[in-house]
């Protein structure tokens, strides 16, 4: 009966061009809007690290000096201080733990006719490579030792390796900056974790480093350090000032991997042990206030999905109930003036039910030419996003999921635009109509 029906909507396709365009049109524009921004908002909040989010955390403390507000409800600084983050980091209490911050280096190639240049950098620790799956082209990242030894070794891009060696395969050359000569030990392969959870104070989506060096090696040659700091005291009695070990300064980001609930709890414990010791030594001030937040929790609680991303999706389903309301009338339209086609069709023996799977076969099948057409409309505005300078612009791309989606979306709604039409259409009094023709 499928066939038969298709048959007819097809028949009635053809006799109502006008309509049936306006209402292909009606739903395109509404899909191709929602599906431009439920796509870029599935992108942004999706699992960045689906196989090893519930394992990877985030910890917070409270260092800050004692005032007016010391309510346990206020959140801890989104940092650690460089004390904090390193004692953690000696005491290995999670299976892997990785101490970070984003840098600037600038390399000096060889040869004199070539111009220093400025890269993005991240100062880490060891674990930090086999933490979060970072795939490397060649060669291995550092060891602990040589963060203990403060090494000068690095790991650094493919493009940076091309750009200074002329091919990738760079392990055992030197790359040369201001502060000394860094042997390079792997070279990176492509990798982009969407959005770049792991540390969230500069750029959140983009922003590849190009050189990764050990973090005690950068605080032993006071590499620049970049991101966002937090002081709360005089920090300048050092040479390094707010970098310095015992700075009153939150700058580091931290990560711990953690492999089962218990081992959570344990560290939660250890994190609110550890404060009540800072406080006992008279470092820590307001009362204990630690968080261990996972992968999307520490997303959830940083808000990535930009406010006007959201706002922008809400106005599109907004706008797709509009068009959902012009497809009823349009369809109801339709319908009813084939009435006296309806009503020879139940004399002849058609049941109201095989009346209004008809009607709904045509609705489906609308459906599915608006979801055709509202790709083209999607992609066009995912192209359109792309043009725009925010940093997470150049995600806003169509994949499988964005894809199928459109297509179940067309078809649902038409679907539902069609369940008050088709339902109008089956109640028609044959006798009424037969009559009047």
């Amino acid at each position: 009966m499928l066939g038969y029906y298709l048959q007819l909507a097809l028949r009635s396709f053809r006799r109502n061009k006008v309509l049936t365009t306006l209402m292909v049109l009606t739903i395109a524009i509404g899909i191709g809007a929602t599906m431009t921004t439920l796509g870029l908002y599935l992108v942004l909040s999706s699992d960045p690290i689906p196989h090893k989010s519930g394992q990877l955390f985030y910890p917070q403390l409270e260092p800050r000096t004692l005032g007016k507000d010391t309510s346990l409800d206020k959140d801890p600084p989104q940092q650690l201080s460089r004390y904090d983050a390193e004692e953690l980091l000696r005491q290995k209490r999670g299976e892997r733990q990785a101490v970070m911050t984003a840098g600037s280096v600038t390399v000096q190639p060889d040869g004199n006719a070539a111009q220093p240049f400025r890269a993005m950098a991240r100062y880490t620790s060891a674990d930090f490579f086999p933490m979060f799956d970072v795939p490397l082209r060649s060669g291995t990242a550092w060891s602990a030792a040589e963060d203990a030894a403060h090494a000068q070794v690095a790991v650094i891009d493919h493009r940076l390796a091309a750009r200074l060696f002329g091919t990738d395969n760079a392990i055992g050359r030197e790359i040369r900056l201001p502060q000394g000569v860094f042997r390079v030990l792997g070279v990176l392969d492509d990798w982009h974790l969407t959005p770049r959870f792991y540390d969230l104070t500069s750029q959140r989506y983009g922003g590849d480093e190009q050189v990764l060096l050990p973090f005690s090696t950068s605080r032993a040659l006071q590499l620049d350090a970049q991101g966002n700091m937090n002081c709360w005291g005089n920090s300048s009695g050092s040479d390094e000032g707010p970098y310095a070990l015992n700075a009153p300064c939150v700058w580091l980001q931290y990560w711990v991997q953690l492999g089962s609930p218990q081992q959570v709890a344990d560290y939660r414990k250890f994190l609110a042990d550890y404060s009540e010791q800072q406080r006992a030594n008279g470092r820590f001030e307001q009362p204990t206030n630690v968080r261990l937040h996972s992968v999307m929790e520490w997303l959830d609680f940083n808000r990535i999905v930009p406010n006007d991303v959201r706002l922008q999706m809400w106005l599109a389903f907004g706008f797709l109930l509009v068009c959902l309301i012009n497809t009823v009338s349009l369809l109801l339209a339709k319908f009813l003036r084939r009435s006296g086609e309806i009503c020879i069709r139940r004399s002849l023996g058609a049941s109201r039910l095989d009346i209004f799977k008809q009607c709904l076969t045509e609705a489906g099948v609308i459906g599915l030419f608006g979801g055709g057409l509202g790709l083209g409309v999607a992609a066009l505005g995912l192209w359109l996003i792309r043009q725009q300078p925010d940093d997470y612009a150049r995600l806003a791309r169509m994949d499988f999921t964005t894809l199928g989606l459109t297509f179940i979306l067309a078809v649902a709604t038409s679907l539902i635009a069609g369940l008050l039409p088709a339902w109008r259409a089956m109640r028609i009094p044959p006798a009424l109509q037969l009559k009047s023709q």
